[in-house]
């Protein structure tokens, strides 16, 4: 007899209201992984963060120029160096790789092809880079990815700018490129509201990844919020 395949749950959007703040999230993150079991909904966290310096797991101090007095915090995620704050769309995607019978290759290319789908409708041409992960537009980082994968199951995603000050961006060389130009949606002619590309992102993201989703949900417990300034 042939054992049934039990269906993959819906997933659990969630929308963060204000700025959340960098390192409780990332640990809600963690925890959440570690506990998580087979039955488990998989979880897209849309949300923003104040002002902060992130440093991979592969990243060199060396790429760090002049933090100033934005917060450094060393981080679980792949990749370098890379810079959050307000006006920036950051989407957590927590996946159970195995049951979605997903590759994590396929999962960075689905947030990449997404940001690409998404911006193309604006009349934005963008690509990705195999060799540097994340989505550009005429040689500009437009949107950067890390992912951590611990028991089959990713956290960590994407950043993608939407309408913030880019000058934080001078102090690190951007995802350990010296030199890397940095732009956003609004320079670029873009819509300038990040819950609503949000919400247009995680629609794109859900179809290439071949997943549902369950009505929208509220924050999770442990990610705190600052109001926005």
């Amino acid at each position: 007899m042939t054992t049934p395949v039990p269906a993959v749950p819906p997933l659990l959007l969630r929308r963060l209201p204000g700025l959340t703040a960098y390192e409780p999230c990332v640990a809600t993150m963690r925890e959440f992984t570690g506990l998580r079991g087979p039955e488990t909904p998989d979880e897209l966290w849309l949300l923003q963060h104040p002002p902060v310096y992130t440093l991979g797991l592969n990243s060199s101090p060396a790429h760090l120029l002049a933090a100033g007095t934005i917060p450094v915090v060393q981080t679980d995620r792949g990749g370098q160096v890379t810079y959050h704050g307000p006006g920036q769309l950051v989407a957590y995607l927590l996946l159970d790789l195995q049951r979605a019978g997903l590759g994590i290759r396929q999962v960075v290319c689905a947030l990449e092809d997404a940001v690409i789908a998404l911006v193309a409708a604006h009349g934005i041409r963008a690509s990705a880079r195999r060799e540097a992960p994340g989505v550009y537009v005429a040689g500009a980082k437009l949107a950067s990815v890390g992912l951590r994968v611990r028991r089959g199951c990713t956290y960590h995603g994407l950043a993608l700018n939407v309408a913030l000050d880019l000058s934080p961006f001078a102090g690190i060389n951007p995802c350990g490129y010296p030199g890397l130009a940095v732009t956003s949606l609004e320079l670029l002619g873009g819509p300038a509201d990040p819950d609503q590309v949000g919400t247009d992102f995680a629609a794109v993201l859900l179809s290439k990844l071949g997943l549902n989703a369950g009505a929208p949900v509220g924050a999770p417990t442990g990610a705190t919020s600052t109001c926005r300034a």
